[in-house]
């Protein structure tokens, strides 16, 4: 966040007069105007052009085209290998014929699936073999080694007749490519979100050389060159508006579906379309240092980050490979205690074969993957999965101020007229004076005029005065407009109400009239409206909202009151914010630290989740877990939202993939024999998969989430 002024009071024009426009604005002789807190810090954000480097995500989409394939021509070959199987046929009711070709077809195509189908599993299985980490991959494997080989020890009798697995392993090689089919679709789908953006890039862009525009490719700008964007066309690179006022659709970027007016000197970003006027804009950045390619990197980073949920599931599928050769081993020796050699085979063969926890190996990334790609069509990236299941744990929200709570530009909320004088006069006069600035506090008069309807005279002879304000003639009059030192100049008491506003922390800027006092405008930071209600269900949530801000105290409570803030920190520099962080969470509180990811690093670094915010141009920020590519606060609700989601399902997943394992795995060992139930083997197998197509179905409902604002408001 940007340094904020630690205290506006007495300011009051000072503000408004210490503010040096660079000569080549054309305003050096406004010098005296300075920059409210919260804009000057953000010169450099408009470093993100271009739309190279979006190719890094094409191998997700090549693996879901990979496993479909594979998975299609393994669905067609299960076909008859299962209808031909023997096994399979009892089950239904029905016989296959004695004749022997058909009679082999199923071990035929059967081995063909193991080796074909089979083989990324088996290539997994072997890795985890030679690095001595058994897991979920080893266990699929062993399941397939041991129902391959158990069918052809049945078909050549070496074991009992009854232990044919060809349509089991049929049925598990389906299924395991399914679900791996699926994950991969997921994760291609959320970097498809992503690659759309890049398809809103125009193919060519126009290029001022000189006094003529030549069409270029988007890939051969460069920093400094100057685009022209036409009305309906896209900006095909991160920059600056140098001439010209549109209203740019940013929903791409932002997730907002309103219409955005830039004008000159703002920060534009590649791919948002210019609705309604043309514009032309010098390009600030190119290639790896564009808003799209840090988006794209941040989600990138969270599909390879290791969440503690997946943590959990490698952990669980690790003891469960151990889990199933002990209950292997286990009911191997029982069985054969009990007499039994050929129940103690068919068992343990049983047990090795529906042992394998696919379902758990897919119960997290299918939910990380589809809850990153809805998050990122809202406007929410996830660049830490941690950060994204830590959230629902958050019980107090810290909003740093100005530019996150408030807009960080000032807007004009009261004014006063002294005796003789007409409110709408006044600000008609200081608007006329003020006509040639182009300093948020005179921009801010400017549009308060407008937003009236008054008619604001022109203005003669404008100049400014550093340290005293800005003064012009106006229809014959000469007006001035400053701060305290304006009138001290003129030796003139301020009016009665100016002592209310410098207690509440405004900026207080004077008005003087032909050397008498006129009257005096108040000025405050803009707060957003979404700020209301982004604090409102924060504590119909139950947890505290807190605001940091380095403004004086008068100031920051003044705007805690408006919002309804629970708790105000004030007067503290960027550097002190980390440890008021700290503080929070030595009181025993998880904490979410939201502020725009510049100057706040430390501090949202401290967080238990730090939050950046900062209108799709901040996304590269490292310190943050969670970005939010608007600037509207109730983001946060929705990275809450996603998280409780994100958080139910993977737990709903790994109950249901372990469960079915503890439970299935003893009751085909037999352990219910004693009271004559043992789990068929067809209805182990038909359980293991259906466990699977569950897991899958139920982190598919996860697509229903929507996580925009506004949505969340009638949630």
């Amino acid at each position: 966040m940007s340094t904020e002024s630690r205290d506006h009071t007495d300011q009051g024009h000072d503000q408004h007069d210490r503010h040096d426009h660079s000569p080549s604005h054309g305003h050096e002789e406004h010098a005296g105007h300075s920059t409210p807190a919260g804009h000057g810090d953000h010169a450099g954000h408009g470093g993100h052009s271009g739309h190279s480097g979006h190719s890094g995500h094409s191998g997700h989409g090549d693996h879901a085209a990979q496993f479909r394939r594979l998975f299609l021509i393994m669905l067609v070959v299960a076909i008859p290998t299962a209808a031909l199987d023997p096994a399979f046929a009892e089950l239904l009711g029905y016989s296959v014929p004695d004749a022997l070709w058909l009679r082999g077809i199923a071990p035929v195509l059967g081995t063909v699936m193991y080796v074909w189908g089979g083989r990324p599993f088996l290539a997994g299985g072997l890795s985890e073999l030679r690095s001595r980490s058994p897991g979920m991959m080893l266990l699929i494997a062993l399941a397939l080694t041991v129902a391959l080989l158990s069918s052809w020890g049945a078909m050549l009798g070496l074991v009992d007749a009854g232990l044919t697995f060809w349509w089991e392993l049929a049925l598990l090689v389906v299924i395991m490519l399914l679900g791996h089919w699926m994950e991969m679709r997921s994760i291609a789908r959320t970097s498809s979100a992503l690659d759309s953006l890049a398809a809103l890039m125009p193919d060519e862009a126009e290029r001022v050389d000189g006094e003529s525009v030549t069409t270029v490719s988007p890939e051969d700008l460069v920093a400094g060159d100057v685009v022209v964007v036409r009305p309906g066309a896209s900006v095909p690179a991160d920059g600056r508006i140098t001439s010209g006022t549109a209203n740019l659709d940013e929903s791409m970027i932002t997730g907002e579906s309103q219409t955005v007016t830039r004008g000159a000197g703002e920060q534009v970003v590649a791919g948002t379309v210019a609705t309604d006027s043309g514009l032309r804009v010098e390009i600030t950045a190119v290639g790896e240092e564009t808003a799209l390619a840090g988006i794209r990197r941040l989600v990138e980073d969270a599909q390879n980050s290791s969440s503690r949920a997946q943590r959990l599931a490698d952990v669980a599928a690790a003891w469960l490979f151990w889990f199933a050769l002990a209950a292997a081993a286990l009911t191997a020796a029982a069985w054969l205690l009990a007499g039994s050699p050929d129940d103690a085979v068919v068992r343990t063969i049983t047990v090795l074969v529906i042992a394998c926890p696919h379902a758990l190996g897919l119960a997290v990334p299918l939910v990380v993957s589809i809850a990153s790609e809805r998050a990122a069509r809202a406007g929410v990236l996830i660049s830490d999965r941690v950060a994204m299941e830590t959230m629902r744990s958050v019980d107090t929200v810290l909003f740093d101020k100005t530019g996150t709570l408030t807009r960080g530009e000032p807007e004009l909320v009261d004014l006063a007229a002294a005796a003789g004088q007409e409110e709408q006069q006044l600000l008609a006069l200081a608007a006329a004076a003020e006509s040639d600035s182009e300093h948020p506090l005179a921009a801010a008069i400017r549009a308060a005029a407008e937003q009236r309807g008054l008619d604001v005279p022109s203005a003669e002879d404008f100049s400014s005065s550093p340290a005293v304000g800005v003064e012009a003639t106006v229809d014959g009059a000469r007006v001035q407009v400053g701060g305290p030192r304006l009138l001290e100049e003129h030796s003139l008491a301020e009016l009665d109400a100016v002592g209310s506003w410098r207690a509440e922390g405004a900026i207080i800027l004077h008005v003087v009239v032909d050397g008498a006092a006129a009257g005096a405008l108040r000025l405050d930071d803009a707060i957003r409206e979404e700020s209301r209600q982004a604090v409102e269900a924060l504590h119909s949530r139950g947890a505290e909202v807190a605001m940091i801000t380095g403004d004086a105290e008068a100031v920051a409570h003044t705007v805690a009151e408006q919002l309804g803030i629970d708790r105000v920190i004030a007067g503290v520099r960027p550097e002190e914010k980390s440890a008021e962080v700290a503080r929070l969470q030595q009181d025993g509180r998880r904490v979410a630290m939201v502020g725009d990811g510049v100057n706040d690093a430390p501090a949202l670094a401290q967080a238990d989740v730090g939050v950046a915010i900062g209108a799709g141009t901040d996304v590269a920020v490292g310190s943050a877990g969670i970005i939010l590519a608007s600037s509207d606060p109730r983001g946060v609700l929705s990275a809450l939202r996603l998280s409780d989601a994100a958080r139910t399902k993977m737990r709903q997943n790994l109950w249901w993939a372990a469960g079915y394992n503890l439970i299935a795995v003893p009751l085909a060992a037999g352990v219910l024999a004693p009271i004559g139930f043992v789990l068929p083997m067809s209805v182990g197998a038909v359980l293991m998969s259906l466990s699977t197509v569950l897991v899958a179905a139920n982190a598919q409902l996860l697509r229903r989430l929507d996580l925009r604002p506004e949505a969340l408001e009638t949630a």
